[in-house]
């Protein structure tokens, strides 16, 4: 079977061969294109996610920075703060000395003598204090008693430990 086509049937059927071969270049053109854009956007997503990658890493070393010196600085605060108080102490502390130092400095008109066994050991500005030397030569912690004054002394030899008033001369009196 043979067909008879027209020859501008024909021309038409060639012209519209050529459209399509032309649209099927567009095509291919337009997929090309599309396939390269597609690589030059997956190229700028990989290069936009790096840098916003970079950024972040950035901010999180200074976050970590800024958390170090914060705590340093709290650190150096803490300090401060607890040289202030023991400064506060330290001054409250020189005050009283101070205050012992003055009483001290306060003329004596009698002193307090430390016998054993009737030999003098050492001399203090009062009872407690020639009570504490006794007690760190070997003097027991109790049992001490104090001498009235006008009342006769035992003998010296008898007494392990005494602490005598002996009145400083040449003081003014009170």
């Amino acid at each position: 079977m043979l067909r008879i086509i027209r020859t501008r049937t024909y021309d038409a059927l060639h012209a519209e061969r050529g459209e399509h071969e032309r649209t099927r270049l567009q095509l291919d053109q337009a997929v090309s294109d599309l396939a390269r854009q597609r690589a030059h956007f997956g190229e700028a997503r990989r290069l936009t996610e790096a840098a916003a990658q970079e950024l972040i890493e950035q901010a999180h070393a200074e976050r970590d920075e800024a958390r170090a010196e914060r705590d340093k600085l709290r650190t150096e605060l803490d300090a401060a703060r607890a040289q202030v108080l023991l400064d506060a102490e330290d001054r409250v502390a020189l005050r009283m000395l101070l205050r012992s130092v003055r009483k001290q400095a306060a003329p004596v008109d009698r002193v307090y003598a430390l016998f054993h066994r009737g030999t003098l050991l050492s001399l203090h500005r009062s009872v407690e204090a020639a009570e504490r030397a006794a007690e760190a030569e070997g003097a027991p912690r109790d049992g001490w008693t104090a001498h009235q004054p006008g009342a006769a002394l035992p003998p010296a030899c008898e007494v392990t430990w005494r602490v005598q008033p002996l009145t400083v001369q040449g003081a003014p009196s009170p």
